[in-house]
């Protein structure tokens, strides 16, 4: 299978939803290709186990089409939709061995044994369980068990997608690392579309080639992770992508100059009038920030400092805005002023970012 695409898809869990909110997954229009891995991610009740339980035939949506290349299976169950889900916690037979745990599904379709080999030794060595082959899985740890749930996933190869609902919230953190590479090692092998549950940021970050933010049902953004870190759409994407997350500032902005707590702020780009009576905020990294010694820095004041090894971070404030910045090495925090890179800065209006005259010029002409 090619493509799924999402076409209206909203569900309400109670009848006759009359408002967005008694909706818990609202409207969305989204397609996904072959051979892209795709992360839902959100906070805990955002919508992401529901629309994953639409896409495996779980739930029927309240509204909008399900289609896979371009076929309408919004009302087909789950078991034609040959959809391949791995869950949170292993689902694998104690009393097989690891071989037989993988060969079930195969041997449930008919395949033959010569083939069905063929393809458990593949996967065995594609997710790291050849050694244990032929070990029953009762005595293997939470890992390898989980493992085994995966390698069922992917050892069928006629699957439209494998879908992965937290697969690896149960392993051991010092492992997870491990599985996340076998896991994407699998994929880029495969060529199979997965899409992956997830409320970390990291799991979705390093796993995923396209990430999609939820928050409350809706989704706010769709991109790299790349875009997410450096381009975020709305402020929530800025908050929960990145550790710490964006800073945000109340700003009054005109043309290139914004006001911040009194203090004028130059910006990247001049911006045409913004939309009137709704909140402006300035948002940076605090990556993109730093204190240091000099003329042009902003006063601040410091509350605290973290050092985390690898760098060190200042606690300020602008005026009464709390933010977080970079702390170079031989700075002293306590006279530091606090330098923005300009071209770095976004501008946001009732939560969403608002893009500068140059880059609607650019996406105009592409």
């Amino acid at each position: 299978m090619a493509r799924i695409t999402l076409d209206g898809i909203a569900h309400a869990y109670r009848p006759n939803p009359r408002s967005d909110a008694d909706y818990a997954l609202k409207p969305l229009h989204l397609t996904w290709e072959r051979g892209l891995a795709y992360a839902l991610l959100g906070p805990s009740g955002c919508g992401k186990t529901t629309l994953l339980n639409i896409l495996s035939g779980l739930l029927r949506p309240s509204h909008g089409r399900l289609l896979f290349d371009g076929v309408d299976v919004t009302d087909w169950p789950t078991e034609r939709r040959n959809i391949a889900q791995v869950f949170q916690f292993p689902v694998i037979y104690d009393t097989m061995t690891v071989r037989e745990n993988l060969a079930f599904p195969l041997r449930n379709r008919g395949v033959a044994p010569a083939a069905a080999a063929r393809r458990v030794t593949e996967i065995a060595e594609l997710l790291g369980l050849s050694p244990m082959l032929d070990r029953r899985a009762r005595g293997l740890t939470p890992d390898a068990k989980q493992k085994i749930s995966l390698g069922r996933g992917l050892v069928r190869s006629d699957v439209a997608a494998l879908l992965l609902d937290e697969p690896l919230t149960v392993i051991d953190p010092n492992l997870k690392w491990e599985l996340r590479s076998r896991l994407k090692a699998a994929h880029r092998a495969l060529d199979r579309l997965m899409v992956y549950v997830t409320h970390d940021q990291t799991e979705a970050l390093t796993f995923a080639d396209r990430v999609v933010v939820m928050q409350d049902g809706r989704m706010l953004q769709i991109g790299t992770p790349a875009e997410l870190f450096e381009r975020p759409e709305h402020v929530f994407v800025g908050h929960f992508i990145g550790s710490p997350g964006m800073n945000f500032l109340p700003a009054a902005v005109t043309g290139d100059r914004a006001v911040v707590a009194g203090f004028e702020i130059p910006l990247g780009a001049a911006y045409g009038p913004l939309p009137a009576g709704v909140p402006v905020q300035l948002g940076i990294r605090p990556d993109f920030t730093a204190l240091g010694a000099g003329p042009g820095g902003l006063p601040v004041t410091l509350e605290r400092v973290d050092d985390l090894g690898r760098l060190r971070l200042a606690r300020v404030r602008l005026g009464p805005h709390p933010l977080v910045a970079r702390l170079p090495d031989g700075v002293d925090p306590a006279t530091a002023a606090l330098y923005l890179d300009s071209r770095r800065l976004h501008v946001y209006a009732d939560g969403k970012r608002v893009p500068p005259p140059g880059e609607l010029r650019q996406e105009a002409a592409a």
